[in-house]
C-alpha cells in the first residue's frame, strides 16, 4: 500500500470522525433543542391522535357501509361467535379465525424467543390482518367482517364457507404443507349475478405490525423491510430507515413480503398482483425497554393494497401461497420447489447478500463453504474461524508475494537513499521519485503492489459484512463468552443512551478494534522500513490518523452482531500473525543477493528491463536535462 492510499484512508476516517465531533451541539443547544423537541413532539402526538381518530372513524364507516351493503345477501354471516382453527406440523402452528377466515397467530416451534423460551410468535391477534374485497354492482363484500363456517378440518387443511341468502357462497380453503408454506384459494359459487360483466379483479388489504424478535432494536430494524418481487424481474424493498409509501409500482408483482431480520411473512399470487400502494412506517422513537421486558414492541408497520385476478363465475379459484417462516437461504430454495405455481419466485432474495459483486462471492463461495462446514456439526464460532483460515490459505500465496515485494523495497532502502541523495531539494522531488522508480524496476521490484493485500481483503470483508448478520444459523448460537452470535455481546450495559455508543459495550467489538490497532502498527512499521526521504517523514505525521480508524470502527460496530465482530477480529489477528511470520522468516541478506543478481542481469541485458523502466529512464534523462538548463540559467 503506497503513501497516497494510506493518506486517502486516513483522511476519509478523519473527515467522518471530525464531522461527527463538529456536529455535536453544546449543552445549551441540547437543552434548547430538548425543549423545542418536546413542543414539537406534543404537537405531533396531538396531530397523530387526531389523524388516527379520523382514520378509525373513516374505516369504521367504510366497513359499516360494506357490512350494510352485504348484510341483505350475507345476513347470516354477520352474526356468529369467533372460533380459532389451528393448522400445525412439526415446524409451525398457524391459528385461523372464523371471523374473516384469516391468520390470527403464527408460532414457529423450533426457534427460541428473546426470553429463551421455545417457540417464536411472529404475530398474534390484530397484529396481522388479511382482507379480501369484492366489489359487486350493488353489494360489496369484505371478508374481514364476515363469520365463516369451518369444515373439512384436519391438522393441515380447513375450508371456510360464508353462505349467502340466495344459496351462493364465498369459500376460502387453507392447506398447510410440510414446512412453512400454506396454499390458500378463494372461490365464489352462484354469485356471478352480483358482479358487473367486466369485473375481473378483486382487492386485497394486508397489514402487519412487525414485532421485534432480537436483542438490539436499532440493529434488527436495519434489516426489517417491506420487500417485493416484480414479475419476471428482480426484488426491491422500501426504505428500512424511514417511513415510505410507494404508489408508483407499474410492473406486476409475484409476491410481497413483510420481513424482519430473520423471519418473514410472504404473500404469493398465482396470477400476479398489481400494487395500489405499499407502505412501511417506523416508530417515532426507539423503545426504552427491550422486547420481552414490558411486553411486545414493534419494529415497523407494514401495509399492502393489492389487486389480483378474480373469476366471478366461480369456475376458477383465485390462488395464493403464504410463506410464514425463517429467512433461511437453502430452505427458501426448497420452499420454492414446493410451490405449485411454476414461477421463478426467487424467495431466497429475502436473505440479503449484498451488492452484485459481493452477492456473487456470498452466493457461490461463502454459502457453499458455510454449508459444508456446518454439515460436520461444528459450533458456529468454529465455523467462522475455519472460514477465516480457508480464506487466508487461499489468499496466502498472493499475500506472500506482495510481502516479499515490500521486503525487497526494505532491503533496497539504503541503496535508494544513497542513489537519490542529490535530489533532496524540495524542487527536485519529482526527479527523485523518477529515479527511485527506475531503480526499483532495474532490481525487478514493483512498488505499486503494496496495496494488493488490502484490495484482496476488502471484497471479502464487505461480503461477510452482508452475510453474517443475515445468517439465521448464527441466531441463538453461543461460543465461548458469547451468548448469541447474531447480536451484540455486552460486557457491560446501562439504562441510558450515550451518544455514538448506545447503552452497552460489546466485547467482540473491542477485540476487533484492538486487533485493528495491532494490524495497523505492523503495517505502518512495514511502510516505514521501505519509505525513503520525505516519505518516511510524511508517514510519521499520518500515523495518528491511522490509529483513529479503529476508534471509528468501534462507534460503527458496537451495535453489530458479535459474529461479525468476531470474524473481523479473527481475520485481522491472523493477518497480523501472517505478516509477523513472514517478517521473521525472511532472510534479508539472501534477498539482497538475489536482487543484486537481478540488477546485474538487467544491466548486462537492457532489453530484459520492463517497458516501464525504459519509459522512466527516458523521463529521468529529460528531467536531468531540464535541471541542468535551470542551473545554467541561474548562473
Amino acid at each position: 500500500m503506497n503513501k497516497n492510499t494510506l493518506i486517502g484512508f486516513a483522511l476519509m476516517a478523519l473527515v467522518l470522525f471530525g464531522y461527527s465531533v463538529l456536529q455535536q451541539p453544546s449543552s445549551e443547544q441540547i437543552e434548547a433543542q430538548r425543549i423545542q423537541d418536546s413542543l414539537i413532539q406534543a404537537k405531533k402526538s396531538e396531530a397523530k391522535a387526531e389523524q388516527e381518530n379520523a382514520e378509525a372513524t373513516y374505516k369504521a364507516k367504510a366497513l359499516q357501509a360494506m357490512a350494510e351493503d352485504s348484510t341483505a345477501l350475507f345476513y347470516t354471516s354477520f352474526k356468529g361467535k369467533e372460533q380459532h382453527i389451528v393448522l400445525k406440523n412439526d415446524k409451525i402452528e398457524l391459528s385461523l379465525s372464523t371471523l374473516g377466515a384469516a391468520p390470527k397467530k403464527a408460532k414457529l416451534l423450533h426457534f427460541e424467543n428473546i426470553n429463551e423460551e421455545e417457540g417464536i410468535t411472529l404475530f398474534e391477534g390484530n397484529e396481522q390482518e388479511l382482507n379480501f374485497l369484492l366489489a359487486g354492482k350493488t353489494t360489496n363484500i369484505s371478508t374481514a367482517q364476515m363469520y365463516f363456517e369451518p369444515s373439512e378440518v384436519t391438522d393441515s387443511t380447513v375450508t371456510f364457507t360464508a353462505t349467502a341468502s340466495n344459496g351462493g357462497s364465498v369459500v376460502l380453503k387453507y392447506v398447510l404443507g410440510k414446512d412453512y408454506l400454506v396454499h390458500l384459494s378463494l372461490q365464489v359459487n352462484a354469485l356471478s349475478g352480483m358482479f358487473a360483466p367486466d369485473y375481473r379483479e378483486m382487492g386485497i388489504e394486508w397489514r402487519e405490525h412487525c414485532r421485534q424478535q432480537e436483542r438490539g432494536f436499532m440493529f434488527e430494524n436495519r434489516y426489517a423491510t417491506l420487500t417485493y418481487k416484480e414479475k419476471d424481474g428482480s426484488t426491491d424493498y422500501l426504505s428500512e430507515s424511514s417511513s415510505t409509501i410507494d404508489e408508483a409500482i407499474e410492473n406486476r408483482l409475484d409476491w410481497v413480503a413483510f420481513k424482519n431480520q430473520f423471519f418473514s411473512a410472504v404473500l404469493i399470487s398465482k396470477d400476479d398482483f398489481s400494487a395500489q400502494a405499499l407502505l412501511s412506517s417506523i416508530p417515532e422513537e426507539k423503545p426504552k425497554e427491550d422486547v420481552g421486558k414490558n411486553g411486545v414492541t414493534y419494529l415497523k408497520q407494514y401495509q399492502a393494497k393489492l389487486k389480483t385476478a378474480f373469476d366471478p363465475t366461480g369456475q376458477k379459484a383465485s390462488e395464493f401461497e403464504l410463506y410464514i417462516g425463517p429467512n433461511d437461504f437453502r430452505l427458501l430454495q426448497d420452499v420454492e420447489e414446493q410451490s405449485t405455481f411454476n414461477k421463478d419466485l426467487e424467495l431466497q432474495q429475502l436473505v440479503y447478500l449484498g451488492w452484485p459483486l459481493f452477492r456473487i462471492i456470498n452466493r457461490w463461495f461463502t454459502l457453499y463453504v458455510f454449508d459444508w462446514l456446518t454439515g460436520f456439526g461444528f459450533n458456529m464460532g468454529i465455523v467462522l474461524i475455519l472460514i477465516t483460515l480457508l480464506l487466508k490459505a487461499i489468499t496466502y500465496p498472493l499475500v506472500k508475494k506482495t510481502y516479499l515485494n515490500s521486503a525487497k523495497m526494505r532491503v533496497l532502502k539504503p541503496k535508494i537513499e544513497e542513489a537519490t541523495k542529490e535530489y533532496n531539494k524540495p524542487e527536485d522531488q519529482m526527479m527523485k521519485q523518477q529515479a527511485m522508480m527506475r531503480m526499483y524496476s532495474q532490481y525487478g521490484v514493483s512498488p505499486l503492489s503494496g496495496c494488493l493485500p488490502m484490495l484482496i481483503q476488502m471484497p471479502i470483508w464487505i461480503a461477510m459484512f452482508n452475510f453474517v448478520p443475515n445468517a439465521i444459523q448464527l441466531r441463538g448460537q453461543s461460543f465461548l463468552w458469547i451468548d448469541d452470535l447474531s447480536t451484540y455481546d455486552p460486557i457491560i450495559e446501562w439504562n441510558t443512551q450515550i451518544w455514538l455508543i448506545g447503552d452497552h459495550l460489546s466485547l467482540t467489538c473491542i477485540l476487533f478494534c484492538i486487533s485493528n490497532i495491532l494490524y495497523s502498527i505492523i503495517t505502518m512499521r512495514q511502510q516505514k522500513d521501505q519509505m525513503v526521504g520525505q516519505q518516511a517523514e510524511q508517514l510519521k505525521m499520518m500515523q495518528w490518523m491511522m490509529y483513529l480508524m479503529p476508534l471509528m470502527f468501534f462507534f460503527m460496530f458496537n451495535d453489530y452482531s458479535s459474529g461479525l465482530n468476531f470474524y473481523y477480529f479473527i481475520s485481522l489477528f491472523f493477518s497480523a500473525a501472517i505478516m509477523w511470520l513472514l517478517r521473521k522468516t525472511t532472510n534479508d541478506k539472501k534477498l539482497l543477493e538475489i536482487l543484486e543478481a537481478k540488477y546485474k542481469e538487467n544491466k548486462n541485458n537492457p532489453k530484459k528491463m520492463s517497458g516501464l523502466a525504459a519509459r522512466l529512464e527516458a523521463m529521468q534523462k529529460e528531467a536531468e536535462e531540464l535541471r541542468k538548463r535551470r542551473e545554467g540559467m541561474n548562473k
